[in-house]
């Protein structure tokens, strides 16, 4: 499996069967651009929010996902857990849907925009993940402490920041949202560096804590 960074909470997953993902487009925002249109075959929308709902940044016969329901396409499972963007039972920011893909033997979780550490349920219906996209920017999300608490919820191996400031949101996005740091603090385990990431179920142990992604 080959995973891309497009920013943001956006993510390409190409399966080892050729199975393409575009999860949380935005086209634009802040600083980021996505490098549109992007070739899809399922475009995932964790919730209904401008800088993650962007479907139109996707090309081809793609399918949308976008309820806390079951799915299966070809050689991937997903299903959708609702949660909330907040920590008020989304009387704030509404609803959030937390994904789990199943493919290339990976268990993979991508939080989308989730505001609050998950209740014993959700863990269970989630149960343990290979590798997990959260978001740890705070103010409109998890911070980098609660963060590292969904990780250890979801007893992931892997870990991987989103939602954070980084230098192409400029001033304006640094307003919005904390760095990465204090996620990488919280985990307290070793951080790898990569622009794109290949896994496999051979090699995730190489990767085991934290993975910082390059903005493509």
């Amino acid at each position: 499996m080959q995973i891309k960074w497009y920013g943001h909470s956006s993510f390409q997953f190409n399966s080892d069967a050729g199975t393409r993902i575009l999860i949380d487009p935005y086209y634009k925002f802040l600083g980021y651009r996505m490098p549109v249109p992007i070739e899809s075959d399922i475009v995932v929308v964790t919730h209904d929010h401008s800088d993650h709902n962007k479907i139109q940044a996707a090309s081809g016969d793609y399918l949308v996902v976008n309820e806390p329901k079951e799915y299966s396409i070809g050689d991937v499972d997903i299903s959708g857990f609702h949660t909330f963007h907040d920590k008020v039972n989304g009387q704030k920011r509404g609803p959030n849907i937390v994904f789990r893909f199943r493919m290339d033997g990976l268990t993979i979780c991508h939080c989308g925009d989730l505001g609050h550490l998950l209740t014993e349920e959700q863990v269970n219906a989630i149960g343990p993940v290979d590798v997990l996209f959260v978001p740890v920017g705070g103010r409109m999300t998890l911070d980098g402490a609660e963060a590292a608490q969904v990780m250890r919820q979801l007893q992931a191996t892997v870990a991987i920041p989103m939602h954070y400031s980084t230098k192409a949101l400029g001033l304006l996005g640094r307003l919005f949202f904390a760095k990465e740091d204090k996620f990488l603090q919280a985990v307290g385990a070793k951080t790898t560096h990569v622009q794109t990431l290949n896994l496999s179920k051979e090699n995730v142990p190489q990767y085991a804590g934290t993975v910082t992604m390059e903005y493509k």
